[in-house]
This record gives C-alpha cells, sequence and structure tokens, in this order.
C-alpha cells in the first residue's frame, strides 16, 4: 500500500465542502437513456490533484469546487444520515435464483430500469440466467449503493469498483446530480467518525437532501444545476 492509499479519505468539513486526498481521479458522467434503461457517457476532464475541496453548498460558481459559497451562504450542512450498517438498514429481497439487499437510499440515478423491466421486476424471475445477469447489471451499476445482489450463501456478486469521485450530470432530469464515490474510500465525518465504508455511494452537492451527506435526489425537486448561480 503506497502514501497515497493510506491517505485516500473524503473529510466533511463543519458547515463546509467534502476535503478529497490521497490522489483520487476526479471525474465527470453523464446519465443517458437508452432504449428502457440507462448508460453513462462520458463527461468533462476536470483537473486533477493529490487532493481538492468539492462544493456541498450548492451555491459555488465554480462546481464542482468549493469557491467559499458557504461561508457566504451560511450553509451549516448538518449531518442527519443512520450510522446502522447497511445491512442492518436493508431489506432482504429474495427471487428464486439471487437475493437482493435494498436499504432505500435512492439518488434517482434509475440504472435499476432496464431494458425488460425494473430490478425489482426482474428479480421475480431470476431463476432464468438472462434475467438474473440483468438482476446483477442494474444492480451494481446503481451508484447510490442502494440494492446489493447476494447469492444463496450470502455472498455479494458486484464487481469492486476502482477509486474515484465521480460527479454526475442528469440532463434528461434538466439537473446536476450527486457525487458518486466508488472504490470503498473511506468518509469521514464533521465530528471525526467514519461512515461505513462502501463500494458505491453518493454524496449530495446540492446542499439539500435531507439524509446528509447521502444524496435523496433533492437535486432534482430544487432543479440544481451546477452549470450557473442560483438562488435558493
Amino acid at each position: 500500500m503506497d502514501n497515497s492509499d493510506r491517505n485516500r479519505k473524503i473529510k466533511i468539513c463543519k458547515a463546509g465542502p467534502y476535503r478529497v486526498t490521497g490522489d483520487v481521479p476526479l471525474l465527470e458522467k453523464i446519465i443517458v437513456p437508452k432504449g428502457n434503461g440507462y448508460v453513462y457517457e462520458e463527461g468533462r476532464q476536470l483537473p486533477q490533484s493529490g487532493q481538492y475541496l468539492l462544493c456541498r453548498c450548492g451555491r459555488s460558481k465554480n462546481a464542482p469546487f468549493c469557491d467559499g459559497a458557504h461561508i457566504k451562504t451560511g450553509f451549516i450542512g448538518e449531518e442527519t444520515a443512520s450510522r446502522e450498517k447497511f445491512e442492518d438498514r436493508a431489506d432482504l429481497l429474495k427471487g428464486p435464483g439471487i437475493d437482493l439487499m435494498d436499504d432505500h437510499r435512492c439518488a434517482l440515478a434509475r440504472f435499476c430500469h432496464r431494458e425488460k423491466g425494473t430490478v425489482w421486476d426482474l428479480l421475480k424471475h431470476s431463476d432464468q440466467e438472462d434475467l438474473r445477469q440483468e438482476v446483477i447489471q442494474g444492480a451494481t451499476e446503481c451508484p447510490a449503493g442502494r440494492l446489493v445482489p447476494r447469492d444463496r450463501q450470502g455472498n455479494v456478486l458486484e464487481p469492486q469498483y476502482k477509486p474515484a469521485v465521480t460527479v454526475l450530470q442528469d440532463p434528461e432530469n434538466g439537473v446536476s446530480g450527486g457525487i458518486f464515490v466508488q472504490g470503498g474510500i473511506p468518509v469521514e465525518s464533521a465530528d471525526g467518525s467514519l461512515y461505513e465504508t462502501c463500494n458505491r455511494v453518493v454524496l449530495c452537492r446540492c446542499g439539500r437532501s435531507i439524509n446528509k451527506p447521502f444524496c435523496d435526489a433533492m437535486h432534482i425537486a430544487v432543479k440544481f444545476t451546477d452549470k450557473k448561480p442560483r438562488n435558493i
């Protein structure tokens, strides 16, 4: 393990931005409809750095980076999300060929919508190999990590993402999405404690989630976009 691995972390600054350390790649991806489902397309090439500050209040004029707008606007950003582990929060949904854990944290990225139906519909027919694979793909492409597929022995069936931080854009809804954190990057609370490390999770960057620091799709309700200044 090199120094960047040891230093890799997202620190939530009290009433301020996310501080990302450890040479984490910063990407942008666009959620695009394809048939009855969705795919990612590559977005802008963003500046890279060993550490950087990402806006959490939703008011920066230099998004996705912090420009100090949280100070001018009196952003509070209190963290309200449960600290329970995923397995304690999630419901177990059983199918004939595969099971799903569902903790209902949704960023409305819509990758659970597949060509032949939603992941929940397809789960009922998961004894068919092609639909079983659709369930796995639809669940594991969800950036929020809401759905986790498991086999009958309880083994998690998803690829391990490489560490990266990805800014999401959602032109179909005319909004900018949250911050997709992938690959098990630790997220540290403003109080110094750690959230459960996850392979996939989406952090709020519109400043309006009621489940901070995690995205709850409020960026759609408030029409958040990082392309121009807003009044909230």
